[in-house]
């Protein structure tokens, strides 16, 4: 395997990564501390994760529970949950914030299958750019006389298994979470 050719299976394997973390802060119907991932609290004047400044915990399949480390910090973030798209009503006990998180209705499992398949198309892109972007690269060695017709070929060739198998591996990643949405 080439220089070329391992950079680009190198940028592929962090695009699927990519993809599995995007994956993860999509809700399906049960609770996840995955789903917090992106929300950032207004924390002294900077924007922190949500789980730099409090303890997550699922207590119950459809229940959050979120701790913060700070009490005065418990309305910045119910404020950053609530303005944050994942659709939840955050309530707080004066310690503690309390989410149920509720069933997804059958339109609503509709709308996160599309997110998740919008995503899993972006995926597929990057893919097929880094296949472009190798395949440019190798064409750049062969005029330099560092490749012959025949390696060309055979790196090229290369370069489209490595990016058919990828694109399979989204397409079995999208498959089971749009089963994992459905099922809720």
């Amino acid at each position: 395997m080439s220089e070329t050719q391992t950079a680009c299976v190198d940028r592929m394997k962090k695009s699927v990564e990519a993809l599995k973390e995007e994956f993860k802060t999509i809700r399906t119907g049960r609770a996840s501390t995955a789903l917090f991932d992106k929300v950032r609290v207004d924390y002294y004047g900077d924007k922190s994760p949500l789980s730099q400044v409090a303890t997550i915990s699922i207590p119950e399949a459809r229940l959050v529970v979120i701790q913060p480390w700070d009490k005065n910090l418990i309305k910045e973030i119910e404020k950053a949950i609530v303005t944050s798209d994942l659709g939840l009503n955050p309530s707080n006990d004066g310690k503690v914030i309390r989410i149920q998180i509720p069933p997804l209705t059958a339109d609503r499992r509709k709308e996160l299958c599309k997110q998740a398949k919008n995503i899993a198309e972006t995926s597929r892109v990057a893919i097929r750019n880094i296949r472009r972007d190798g395949n440019e690269d190798l064409k750049k060695l062969q005029k330099g006389g560092e490749l012959t017709e025949d390696q060309l070929k055979t790196e090229s060739d290369e370069l489209q298994k490595s990016t058919d198998s990828f694109i399979a591996e989204i397409n079995k990643i999208y498959d089971e979470k749009e089963k994992e949405i459905m099922e809720g």
